[in-house]
């Protein structure tokens, strides 16, 4: 979600209730475009101390309190030299926010080199690229700023030491804080769009998923015309936009994460559109924040460490699917060698009637009783074109029973590799990452590193022996990668493995022959195990088998579709072919369900 006017106005009131009256006790730049600034609290404020944690980063402005400390360099930059001199010491005296605009403005009160007091303003803009750390004096004029902006960059405003500073607003957007009712109705019929582009366009701070979520609320279509809106409808979107204004002015702020499988969303106020999602409830939006981006810079993080992987595994794919096409073209022009069989049987059996120099011969054929036209060379006599035919057909025979056997060896391993694909998907952390390389070192895709260390590639063998050296494990060693656990409406545990390794485990080690075991029909995907608690197929509730369906759904490569085919049996009736790559099984009596992919609704154990 974009770091949007509302967020920002729910960090400045935790920062207005927090920090007003803190004294800054100490000022560290931890990055080029980041500071920390660690805060004494009044005793009426909670007392002790916390750090405010400043970020102008271009791809991901941030602003939040935390406990959390960070490295700072021995050399102090020019402008951290500038704050300390200036604000530390100083005593915060107000923390602000213009309209509903992403700044937030600290204004600092302090002694200068003469002993008298004088206020400096400290703001950050959370603007995306545009974002920024600036240092005012009492007049408003730019002292200095962590990004210096001159006019060959921006020729709408520079920021620059001694420029006044005045608030970039965009051209066409007003503060939706001081809106009126009269000037809102004006605003939709001079603007002819979408309702949810209307409201994003014409007013500061508003996001598009707060747009959708007024629009929801106010029971319109957030793609429907500002020209068909009804005279209800707009009363509706006027009452609608003035209500979560209100919650705004008054400071009513639910601060939440909300979870739709991997993908999350977050949001200061209320999302009725993601009812259905999971919600996780934060005490402050400075929490959440942490929370938040720690997720997801662990996700950027595993995802950047699985480049490489994503790459080998990619390459191999394409080079056997390319394979895997050519076998099949040659495979169908195979399929003649049955008709070079009939014309050598046919010129044979009927030699005696066949004219020497004939370019053609019309034989009957016992088969289907009808004459078959059978192509002759008037330079060969007919037993030398009948071996002709007899030739070309043993040389398409052996053609085909090779390649029917390389294709099905193609095909496995573009299935196994598929799966790895999907595992790259889901993996969540290290172990996952440590699970998948072990599998394509075994699998000879990539070279393990003991092995480049030797100088030779890895296979299967050799990776099996090095697995039995020594059972003690080495220091450092990746924590082992788990399944993801899931509980039903009903209470059924539900297991789900996150690569091949797991879905073997869960599968044949973990998994009693009553339980019950789920796969998407015909695609890669997890293995699902509902465990049974003993009971019969019949005994367990559909409610059950519909969320471990939509488990195996989601945790597929159909997870894109609305409805996924999934196969469920139980996991007696899963066996697993000797010699079998990891994560194939083989079943031949089976269930079979139509499950939605949506598991907003179901609990996750950690």
């Amino acid at each position: 979600m974009a770091f949007d006017g509302i967020t920002t106005a729910c960090l400045r009131e935790e920062f207005s209730r927090k920090l007003t009256g803190g004294r800054i006790n100490k000022i560290q730049q931890t990055e080029k475009d980041e500071l920390v600034l660690t805060i004494s609290l009044l005793a009426e404020r909670g007392g002790g101390q916390t750090r405010l944690y400043l970020s102008a980063d271009p791809s991901l402005p941030l602003c939040y309190l935390t406990s959390r400390t960070r490295l700072a360099p021995l050399s102090a930059p020019a402008f951290c030299m500038l704050l300390r001199k200036h604000l530390q010491s100083g005593r915060i005296i107000s923390v602000t926010q213009p309209g509903l605009e992403r700044i937030l403005r600290f204004t600092v009160e302090h002694l200068n080199e003469m002993g008298d007091v004088c206020r400096h303003t400290l703001l950050i803009e959370l603007m995306g690229k545009h974002s920024n750390i600036i240092f005012l004096d009492e007049e408003e004029r730019i002292v200095d700023s962590i990004r210096r902006v001159p006019s060959m960059i921006s020729s709408v405003r520079e920021v620059l030491p001694g420029r006044d500073y005045f608030v970039p607003t965009p051209a066409g957007k007003c503060d939706p804080l001081a809106e009126t009712q009269e000037e809102f109705l004006s605003k939709l019929d001079e603007t002819p769009t979408s309702v949810s582009a209307f409201l994003t366009r014409s007013y500061t701070g508003i996001s598009s998923v707060i747009s959708e979520e007024i629009c929801l609320r106010a029971h319109l279509s957030q793609e429907e015309s500002t020209r068909e809106l009804t005279g209800k409808d707009r009363a509706s979107l006027w009452s609608t936009f003035s209500e979560v204004m209100e919650d705004v002015r008054a400071a009513r702020f639910s601060p939440a994460i909300y979870y739709r499988g991997t993908s999350a969303e977050f949001a200061a106020i209320p999302l009725d559109s993601f009812r259905e999602a999971e919600k996780r409830e934060f005490s402050s939006i400075s929490e959440l924040l942490e929370t938040y981006y720690a997720e997801k810079n662990e996700q950027t993080r595993i995802r950047q460490k699985s480049s490489d992987l994503r790459h080998i595994v990619s390459t191999i794919l394409e080079r056997d699917l390319h394979k895997y096409d050519l076998q099949m073209k040659q495979i169908r022009d195979t399929e003649k060698k049955e008709k070079y069989r009939l014309y050598g049987e046919l010129i044979t059996a009927y030699a005696y009637s066949i004219p020497e120099g004939a370019k053609e011969a019309q034989l009957d054929n016992w088969y289907t009783g009808e004459v078959t036209r059978v192509p002759m060379d008037p330079a060969l006599t007919a037993s030398e074109n009948a071996k002709k035919y007899f030739d070309r057909y043993t040389k398409l025979k052996r053609t085909y029973e090779a390649l029917s056997q390389l294709t099905v060896e193609v095909k496995q391993e573009i299935d196994h590799l598929k799966s790895i694909q999907m595992s790259l998907e889901l993996a969540a952390d290290e172990g996952d990452l440590s699970a998948i390389r072990k599998e394509l070192e075994e699998s000879g895709y990539v070279r393990s590193h003991r092995d480049v260390g030797r100088g030779r590639e890895s296979g299967p063998r050799g990776a099996r022996n090095g697995a039995q050296k020594k059972g003690a494990a080495p220091k450092g060693r990746t924590p082992q990668s788990r399944p993801l656990h899931y509980l039903t409406s009903d209470g059924y545990n539900v297991y789900v493995g996150k690569n091949n390794a797991q879905n073997d485990e869960l599968t044949f080690h973990m998994a009693q022959g009553s339980d019950i075991w789920f796969h998407a029909n015909d695609m890669p995907g997890s293995h699902v195990i509902l465990l049974a608690r003993g009971q019969k197929l019949d005994d367990i509730p559909d409610r059950a088998f519909e969320e471990a369906a939509s488990l195996a759904a989601y945790y597929s490569s159909g997870r894109d579709q609305s409805k996924v085919e999934i196969d469920y049996l139980e996991r007696r009736n899963v066996k697993k072919p000797g010699g079998a790559k990891p994560g194939f099984v083989v079943y031949y009596t089976n269930y079979s369900i139509m499950a939605g992919t949506d598991i907003s609704g179901l609990q996750q154990i950690e």
